[in-house]
């Protein structure tokens, strides 16, 4: 029996996932489960953490360089302050510096990137001179020269200079991408339709750029995070608000290592090693969700079984049936 080319051309409706299934692929991955797991814990700990915290972490005793116990889990300092507690608390400033820098850095990449390759011709060029000038221009230095004439170098402060000095890199990348997808078909349609520059933008490019700003989004979170922690540990922020860098600051200079006292900078390490671990999960979950070809067998590909010699075809209201051409 001959098989017409609009049957042929009819796809098999079994092998096409389903759009919930499409939906939740990126959440059903392993790495992605476990990174938003660890991330959501430190978040909660974040919002609660001075409300649970034992101790006030300023507050000073008697207990002077105490290991862990009932009393104190994490231990105390040099001068009987609790660890556990400036732990809880400065979890919230790490999480503040490194969201906030993220969010206004993805926003200026987004801005910049994009429009500057879908406008092209004289935005093009100047809005890529504008980011290979930020591109060049280091951050930590910036911060500490910033730190040097200003009095309180607050977590806003530091969260605004790395946010204006680190979305460069993701604008080089969403111009590139940007510039691959103005000539698709479906965006010449639009503007074959009438759409203005802007509607095009908004509901046919920056749809199809989810994966890579989110992406993008994240690098700058952990880059934040390092950075607010590094300036910390050397002093250059305000050693008055506690974080993790801070905890870390106080034990490196009260020679804690040389004490014994692992107690005061181990927590605060394995903190910081977890919370760049989560992100570095979800990191690898989207770059899986965005190529095919990094998908593992236990994440989201499917196999797709085929027959040689025989062509499936899907007639509406018959069941299915297998014809040789």
């Amino acid at each position: 029996m001959a098989v017409t080319a609009a049957e042929v051309a009819v796809l098999d409706t079994t092998e096409t996932p389903a759009p919930s299934k499409r939906r939740f692929r990126f959440l059903r991955g392993r790495k992605t489960a476990v990174g938003l797991g660890i991330l959501l814990f430190f978040v909660l700990i974040a919002v609660i953490g001075p409300w649970i915290a034992p101790y006030d972490p300023d507050a000073m005793s008697n207990e002077l360089l105490q290991p862990p116990s009932g009393a104190h889990w994490f231990g105390t300092t040099q001068t009987g302050q609790d660890v556990l507690s400036q732990i809880l608390v400065g979890t919230r400033g790490v999480l503040v510096v490194g969201f906030v820098a993220g969010i206004f850095a993805t926003i200026l990449s987004v801005l910049i990137g994009v429009s500057a390759g879908f406008l092209g011709g004289t935005a093009d060029e100047l809005l890529s001179v504008l980011s290979n000038v930020f591109l060049v221009i280091p951050g930590l230095p910036l911060i500490i020269i910033i730190a040097s004439f200003v009095s309180d170098t607050g977590d806003l402060l530091i969260a605004t200079v790395i946010a204006f000095t680190s979305w460069a890199w993701g604008a080089r990348v969403l111009r590139a991408q940007t510039l691959s997808l103005r000539r698709r078909d479906y965006v010449e349609a639009a503007r074959a339709t009438g759409e203005s520059t802007w509607r095009i933008i908004l509901f046919e490019v920056l749809p199809n750029l989810t994966a890579v700003i989110a992406s993008g989004f994240v690098g700058t979170v952990i880059f934040a995070i390092l950075s607010e922690i590094t300036l910390a540990f050397i002093g250059v922020a305000d050693i008055s608000n506690w974080n993790w860098g801070t905890v870390l600051f106080w034990a490196q200079s009260n020679q804690a290592l040389a004490q014994g006292a692992w107690w005061w900078f181990v927590p605060a390490g394995l903190c910081i090693a977890l919370l760049g671990m989560s992100l570095a999960l979800i990191n690898f979950g989207i770059d899986e969700f965005v190529n095919p070809r990094l998908r593992t067998e236990t994440g989201a590909s499917r196999k797709v079984r085929m027959r040689v010699g025989f062509t499936p075809v899907a007639r509406p209201g018959t069941p299915e049936k297998e014809t040789r051409p």
